[in-house]
């Protein structure tokens, strides 16, 4: 493509993102410790931690895992906890200690917890006390030796009575009791590390950070080898792209809803807010719109992540009309296709537009991103500087510009690879360090890249190619109509016939209101043939429907 979307860039943002000023994630926070100490790092549930506090406490938790724990370099711990203030604590004394991070989602089966441990190998698991009965169950068949337990007041200033209230209003039950060796709470563990001093560990680009599990959507989940150097290019390259956005703003104020775990939020939310000294609003619950929506009414925030259900849930929330958004600079959609309806309601509703982003877990993962300037047009965006991006056929070859192909990518945030997995690593990377994404896509004379569809998530009726976001956008467009999902069922005339899953706010909205709509808006071809009304849709834990669950 011969980067052609370089003509389309921003007025003084760079084809390639300057070197970082990092030398590892380990040095990006331990560099706004020292230069924010008083600035506000993390706010949760009415409690601040700032960068002084973050610094005492994770070297506290680094000295831990070192001097009791035995943990040497490279060796790895998972995290798996939500959005509360100890996560921020817990991953940064795991750098400082020279350990790989591996994020846990708090909400997993013990089918899926017991085949990230097995995988990943790690030796030490830090775990909030509501979901450790999952744990119990599998700890047997894993490599963990020591786990650290926390409470979700743990951190928090608030009154015995009023944490116990919210904890059953999250978790919808009391906490298990749980037997678990080597078992410790978080508290002895930072009683622990106090006053211990920290032996000196050499890491640099080419330590892995992260062990960052894909979601396995399309099969068994992987990890993606997130090396240092991946994540402090991609944290330079966002902040190149974002250039003066935050110009007067200081410091940045982010509501992080989207789970830590994810790399989305991680990268965007953690690591880029606090790399200039910025406040995370920790939001534990996302799921509680009400709440969600109250708690963030009480800030002057400049930037909010999210993903398209997200976006529609809070549209319909009633205490949305509470929040002022006139302090918000940046506000970016990403994991799934923002739908044009939702993107229209939510600019004229707030005054801002959303900015979609695109990236995998394998890219660290922002790697197209819409100008910061811009109006939601559907785009995805433009490839962020030091990236390349191609169309690409089956075998790989550059397709001209307009044609649908493969979305892969080459630039700095790109993986080390699969963890233990060259096959499957060599399954997605082409030569010349090109990484297939999987997903359908085409770009513009401008160098603007617009997203069909996953790659398998594709319908072919009488051999015409569906995309299933296209039908989804024109479903939620119907009044009365909140999410939709598309696929494709089996059909002996047309090789397969289009299903469309449809959540209602507004129950007189008909089948035939469906069917309707569609005719009207959809060549013969890409209409749904069965239409099934659904309470809610299957999603995962940062709100991307599942397809394939409605599939199975």
């Amino acid at each position: 493509m011969d980067r052609i979307w370089l003509k389309s860039y921003p007025p003084g943002v760079p084809e390639d993102c300057p070197k970082p000023p990092f030398l590892s994630v380990r040095d990006l926070f331990e560099q706004a410790f020292a230069r924010y100490p008083d600035n506000a790092a993390f706010t949760n549930m009415g409690t601040t931690l700032s960068y002084a506090e973050l610094d005492r406490l994770s070297m506290e938790f680094a000295c831990y895992l070192q001097k009791s724990l035995g943990l040497t370099r490279g060796e790895r711990v998972a995290i798996m906890l939500p959005n509360i203030l100890q996560y921020p604590v817990v991953m940064c004394g795991i750098f400082r200690a020279g350990l790989v991070v591996v994020n846990v989602n708090p909400m997993y089966t013990p089918r899926e917890l017991v085949h990230q441990l097995k995988d990943s190998g790690a030796k030490c698991i830090v775990i909030l006390e509501n979901f450790a009965h999952t744990l119990e169950k599998v700890i047997a068949d894993t490599n963990i030796e020591n786990v650290v337990v926390t409470g979700l007041g743990d951190l928090l200033d608030w009154p015995k009575s009023t944490l116990t209230n919210f904890v059953m209003r999250y978790v919808k039950r009391a906490v298990p009791t749980f037997r678990l060796p080597n078992s410790k709470h978080f508290k002895h563990a930072l009683k622990s590390g106090s006053g211990e001093p920290l032996d000196a560990v050499d890491i640099g680009y080419a330590d892995i950070a992260y062990l960052q599990y894909t979601g396995g959507t399309t099969g068994v989940s992987k990890g993606a080898m997130l090396s240092h150097r991946n994540m402090v290019y991609n944290v330079q390259q966002t902040i190149t792209w974002q250039a003066d956005a935050y110009a007067g703003v200081e410091p940045i104020i982010a509501i992080t809803a989207l789970p830590l775990y994810h790399i989305f939020s991680l990268q965007g939310n953690c690591l880029t807010v606090m790399a200039q000294g910025g406040e995370n609003v920790l939001i534990t619950n996302p799921r509680d719109f009400e709440g969600f929506a109250k708690e963030i009414a009480k800030f002057k925030f400049n930037m909010f992540t999210g993903v398209n259900t997200m976006f529609a849930a809070l549209l319909d929330t009633p205490s949305f009309s509470g929040i002022d958004f006139s302090y918000l600079r940046v506000c970016i959609g990403g994991g799934m296709a923002v739908q044009p309806a939702i993107a229209k309601e939510w600019r004229e509703r707030t005054g801002n537009s959303i900015l979609q982003g695109y990236g995998l877990t394998e890219t660290s993962p922002a790697a197209i991103v819409c100008r910061i300037d811009s109006e939601f047009t559907g785009a995805i965006g433009l490839p962020l500087p030091s990236t390349e991006v191609i169309i690409a056929n089956d075998d790989g070859e550059s397709l001209p510009v307009g044609e649908i192909g493969e979305i892969c990518i080459k630039g700095p945030q790109v993986m080390e690879g699969y963890w233990q997995r060259p096959a499957e690593t060599a399954e997605v990377m082409l030569p010349g360090g090109w990484l297939r994404s999987g997903d359908v896509g085409r770009m513009d004379e401008d160098g603007y890249i617009f997203i069909e569809d996953r790659k398998k998530d594709m319908i072919l009726v009488s051999g015409f190619n569906v995309y299933p976001n296209e039908i989804e956008n024109v479903v939620v467009e119907l009044n009365g109509v909140l999410e939709a999902a598309a696929i494709g069922l089996a059909d002996e005339r047309c090789g397969e016939i289009v299903k469309i899953f449809v959540v209602r706010t507004d129950d007189s909205v008909t089948e035939q209101d469906i069917l309707d709509h569609c005719r009207a808006n959809l060549t013969n071809y890409k209409r749904p043939r069965i239409v099934e009304f659904r309470d809610d849709l299957p999603k995962t834990n940062v709100g991307k429907i599942l397809r394939r669950a409605l599939r199975d």
